[in-house]
């Protein structure tokens, strides 16, 4: 059974969730406001969390702060805010997906059927976007049943952005997965080397792209 938190401070909000979501069949987990969906966290195994930004006591950004740190789950954040600004905060914070209100019920229904989808790629040590597969043990990529050998951030920046398809990661959070907090180097690193990744792999196959989010950093899209 998979386990949804719904951290959202409107009640008429989380009772429409609540009719889609056990609908589906999923078991539901709801909090009213930031700490109690932290303490739900704690003690319940949580598969995905539906966070509002505006919550008392410990806000959205808070709280998908929290979950990048300590979980690996999916996170969709739902908000009444549609400036960049605001998204682009939401994903520094570390949100895989990002929905304005008012919402359709269905279309959360298809953003959370994705993620899940996505996220059990990532406990498996290969990666597979169609034709391509990433080696995470091995650290090689098969291409087309051709091997293709990258040096190594190369090859754990690729591994990380396609272990999440879809999901936008900036620049620093990059830096801090691949490099470390401890790096020196400035935010360009990454775009040196998904310049070199975009030219290794754009004439060998068409399985993938990496693709620049304007003002905020790069995913990877299964063409």
């Amino acid at each position: 059974m998979i386990h949804i938190l719904v951290a959202e401070d409107d009640a008429h909000i989380r009772e429409l969730l609540r009719y889609y979501l056990q609908k589906e069949g999923y078991v539901l987990f709801e909090a009213e406001d930031g700490q109690m969906a932290s303490n739900i966290l704690e003690r319940e195994h949580i598969h995905l969390a539906v966070v509002d930004i505006m919550m008392p006591n410990k806000n959205g950004y808070e709280l998908c702060e929290e979950i990048r740190k300590y979980y690996d789950l999916p996170v969709i954040i739902l908000t009444a805010k549609d400036q960049l600004l605001d998204k682009e905060r939401g994903f520094s914070a570390g949100t895989d997906d990002y929905l304005v209100k008012p919402f359709e019920p269905k279309e959360l229904l298809f953003r959370i059927k994705a993620l899940l989808r996505r996220y059990q790629i990532v406990s498996s040590e290969n990666i597979v976007l169609k034709h391509t597969i990433i080696d995470r043990k091995s650290y090689e990529v098969r291409c087309n049943e051709k091997t293709v050998m990258l040096p190594l951030k190369e090859f754990e920046l690729l591994a990380q952005l396609a272990s999440y398809p879809g999901r936008t990661f900036t620049r620093e959070q990059l830096i801090e997965l691949i490099w470390g907090p401890s790096f020196e180097g400035d935010a360009r690193t990454i775009d040196v080397h998904i310049k070199r990744l975009r030219e290794r792999f754009s004439k060998r196959t068409d399985d993938f792209v990496i693709t620049t989010v304007r003002g905020m950093g790069y995913k990877l899209e299964v063409k």
